[in-house]
Order: structure tokens, then sequence, then C-alpha cells
């Protein structure tokens, strides 16, 4: 019998961030503007990365706007 295990993930990384203009609508927290990373691995080893832009919220971390 062969079984076979694929661990796959993705994890998001902020790379820098700079505040802007607006409130969370979810929270009502401080908005910011931050450079994201985010890699696929598969048994724990990268083998995608893709960086993007997003607008998050400062205190709770939602996801309020991407720019991908």
């Amino acid at each position: 019998m062969v079984v076979f295990c694929f661990l796959v993930d993705q994890r998001r990384k902020v790379k820098s961030s700079k505040p802007a203009a607006g409130t969370c609508s979810r929270c009502g927290g401080g908005a910011s503007i931050a450079d994201m990373k985010t890699s696929t691995r598969f048994c724990y080893v990268p083998f995608y990365w893709k960086t993007w832009r997003a607008i998050i919220c400062t205190f709770c971390g939602a996801l309020l706007r991407s720019y991908r």
C-alpha cells in the first residue's frame, strides 16, 4: 500500500507598510498600505511566490482591498 501526503500551504508576509487615509469597515481601526509577499510551499519548500500591494487594517489585520 502506498500513501501520499501532500502538504501545500500559503503564507502571507508584510514586507513594508505605510499609513493610509481611512478606517476599517469592520472594527473602525486605522488603515495602512502594505507590500505583501505570498509564498506557496509544498512540503515546507517554497516553489512559488508573488508580491502585491494591499490596504490592511492596523488593528484587526483584515484585508480591505488588494491590488494584485
